[in-house]
């Protein structure tokens, strides 16, 4: 199953440089190698989440090269329940997301393949690199296909919002990089030798002084708050997505914003626990703060795309809320909430694409009384707004109750206040949700224009259909998922109390010796002085 997992990120990679080879006139052929090649990739997921053993801790599926010798950088990759449910998300938004380019995108359409082709296996990397170096590499090859997918085939105003989008998220990463050397020169002084293996790091960056894990944290977390976005370094998402290709926004929103969220858990919670401590209540009202005034914009916006933008910007403090309570019911309810938000707000902009391609507008107040012209539409809409709002039953409720649950319950929140405000936002969220989907469906048909509007065809189905398949799987049987993941997290939860409190309540199964298993999962153990950690520290691989 090793090949399997370099296959996941190889095969979109082939895919790219197989449509650099086509000539631009065999446009069938492009699209074909696109969808098959992302097709492909989604059957090596699944075929990895058959494969992998939830009861297990640690990271399976191990591959380890060296790179650069002198200084331990490889080529390392690995797979544990956290970011195997971010990598089914990508493979399984990735094939949507190319069926809905089909239509809209009518030039350069080589280009534009090869560029999804490109950020598939980036997004992919970023989540499987267990190489510090080689995660950052990843994390800067995402940039360069969606800056040209939003700088190229986007709206009007598409070259302002791909810039802004590039520069904001540059900044941040370009701290992240001097964070990660310093880790590296910190390990050289104290282990005796620079190292970029993050499972060597995991040992060493635990220990280091509280004053100079403070710097790293903030290193790390401004990165990855710009990605996520956390407000208030929200403001390049709206541009983005409003001058992005629908395919574009769905993949944008999917998987590029929960690329720092996921950094948040492996890196943030993970190498500085003692920094996470002290900064878990700052960041966590900042979430707050994200949930409320995401959800009040997002009430006063008139362009769809928009509204759907700063609904992400209230959807994801749920998320950034969940991790920092560092609870086991927090952290499940954030990576499940991440797969949600995916499936939930790709599908409102599949939506919004298809009514742009009909009316060539976005704004609300051009729409009203759809739902009679175009039923079968007016339910998939429905259906997806009522996941949005978190309705028992379907897949947003899962991830947004227990994100509140575990920040109720929280130890290292010790406020009850956070989870209160932020359900508030619940209820703010059904009323622009509601207030966008009756407006659309059932409002006065002023504009003659809407009179003669098709429902949507079998391609458009195709699209919707898989992610309403979903909505209901994850609402109504969310078990599987929550399994994938909970090993880890609770590995995770019992190293942060037993850091913080000296003692756990959370059960972990035994870890294999690293005779048996690449690298030992760290979870449960007491704080121990950086000798007795380096001691215990598996040799460097060959």
């Amino acid at each position: 199953m090793v090949w399997v997992l370099v296959g996941t990120l190889a095969v979109p990679l082939a895919g790219f440089l197989f449509i650099l080879a086509l000539p631009r006139r065999h446009v069938r052929w492009i699209h074909a190698v696109s969808l098959t090649a992302s097709l492909v990739t989604l059957a090596l997921a699944i075929a990895l989440w058959i494969a992998f053993r939830p009861n297990e801790a640690g990271f399976q599926f191990h591959i380890a090269v060296r790179w650069i010798e002198a200084l331990d950088i490889g080529f390392r990759l690995g797979i544990d329940g956290i970011s195997l449910l971010l990598v089914l998300l990508t493979t399984f938004l990735m094939p949507i997301a190319l069926l809905a380019s089909l239509e809209p995108i009518r030039h350069r359409q080589k280009e534009y393949y090869a560029m999804m082709m490109l950020l598939e296996s980036a997004m992919l990397g970023v989540f499987v690199a267990l190489d510090t170096f080689l995660f950052y590499v990843f994390w800067e090859l995402v940039l360069i296909p969606m800056y040209f997918i939003i700088g190229i085939w986007g709206g009007g105003n598409r070259v302002y919002a791909a810039l802004k989008f590039f520069l904001y998220t540059l900044v941040g990463s370009l701290l992240m990089l001097v964070a990660i050397v310093w880790l590296g020169v910190y390990a050289e002084q104290h282990a005796g030798s620079f190292t970029a293996d993050f499972e060597r790091l995991r040992y060493i960056a635990p220990n280091l002084p509280i004053e100079l894990q403070r710097w790293l944290f903030w290193a790390f977390a401004l990165s990855f708050c710009i990605k996520v976005p956390l407000f208030p370094l929200h403001t390049w998402l709206p541009d983005a997505h409003v001058e992005a290709p629908t395919a574009g926004s769905v993949i944008l929103a999917g998987v590029l914003l929960k690329m720092g969220t996921y950094g948040l858990v492996r890196f943030n919670l993970e190498l500085f626990p003692q920094a996470s401590f002290e900064y878990a209540p700052l960041l966590a009202w900042l979430g707050v703060v994200g949930i409320l005034y995401g959800a009040l914009v997002a009430f006063a916006q008139n362009d769809m795309k928009k509204l759907i933008a700063y609904s992400s910007v209230s959807h994801l403090g749920f998320i950034v809320l969940g991790i920092f309570s560092m609870t086991v019911e927090g952290l499940q309810g954030a990576l499940l909430q991440m797969v949600n938000h995916g499936l939930s707000t790709g599908m409102l902009f599949l939506c919004v694409g298809m009514l742009y391609e009909r009316r060539h507008t976005r704004e609300l107040a051009e729409f009203g009384g759809l739902a009679p012209r175009m039923p079968v539409f007016a339910v998939l809409v429905a259906l997806a707004v009522l996941s949005s709002a978190g309705l028992p039953g379907l897949n947003g409720f899962i991830g947004e109750f227990l994100s509140l649950l575990g920040a109720a319950q929280s130890r290292f929140l010790d406020s009850f206040l956070p989870a209160v405000l932020g359900a508030c936002g619940i209820i703010l969220a059904a009323a622009y949700l509601l207030k966008f989907y009756h407006a659309l469906m059932f409002g006065q048909p002023g504009n003659p224009e809407n009179y003669h509007l098709r429902d949507i065809h079998w391609l458009e189905r195709l699209q919707l259909l898989p992610l309403v398949a979903l909505f209901l799987l994850i609402g109504l049987y969310p078990r599987p998922f929550l399994q994938t993941s909970e090993v880890a997290l609770r590995g995770l939860v019992a190293k942060l109390e037993q850091l913080r409190f000296g003692t756990t309540t959370i059960g972990v199964p035994e870890p294999k010796p690293p005779s048996e298993q690449p690298s030992p999962p760290g979870v449960g153990e007491p704080q121990k002085l950086l000798e007795e950690q380096l001691r215990r520290m598996p040799p460097p691989r060959p």
